[in-house]
């Protein structure tokens, strides 16, 4: 990719970003949060995950 187009891409994609309105903005922004896999299950997997969310329950009740 040439520098030119990769400007004209960063032009493009921040015109496209400041054009929506704020709260479109937040909306999506929460939605890419609740979509995204915690923390531990993306580094550890899925049986560090279970052990870490049952010790973190137990210790709330």
């Amino acid at each position: 990719m040439k520098t030119n187009d990769y400007v004209k891409y960063m032009t493009q994609t921040l015109v496209k970003y400041a054009d929506q309105p704020k709260d479109e903005r937040k909306r999506l922004r929460t939605e890419r949060k609740q979509a995204k896999a915690a923390f531990w299950y993306r580094w550890f997997g899925i049986l560090p995950y279970v052990v870490y969310t049952e010790v973190k329950n137990r210790k709330k009740g």
